[in-house]
């Protein structure tokens, strides 16, 4: 984790337990979970929340089979928030066993003058989905 000012950035995480052991072994759901668990804990300490996140990318090892579940507990922590998000395939992890590893970018607002935020439109934005290929 590396802080400078407001900003956070938390990177390699992964579904690792406080005493270093893999969980949820060959199962990308459960991996994601736990990982996202870590990220938690990491914007505890730096005094920060999920609702302070802008943006993750999710590496993944077999996007093929394991977007949907990866992408379902990724969801869950972020119901309301929806922050920029990026999930792509890599070859390998350091583990073997391990299926995904997540970053986060964060801005903690509670820090952030309100004087310097920017003003946000009156208006809502649509946007369409690209409808899945073939």
């Amino acid at each position: 984790m590396v802080r400078v000012g407001t900003q956070l950035w938390i990177s390699g995480t992964t579904a690792t337990c406080a005493d270093g052991q893999l969980v949820g072994c060959d199962d990308a759901y459960v991996q994601t979970q736990q990982a996202l668990k870590n990220i938690g804990a990491a914007l505890k300490r730096a005094g920060a929340t999920f609702q302070e996140v802008v943006r993750t990318r999710m590496y993944v090892v077999n996007i093929a089979s394991d977007w949907e579940p990866v992408g379902r507990a990724h969801g869950e922590v972020f119901t309301n928030i929806k922050p920029a998000t990026t999930m792509v395939e890599v070859r390998a992890l350091i583990d073997t066993h391990m299926l995904v590893e997540i970053e986060a970018d964060v801005i903690i607002m509670s820090r952030v003058n309100r004087r310097t935020q920017p003003k946000r439109a009156n208006r809502s934005v649509k946007t369409r989905r690209n409808r899945a290929c073939g």
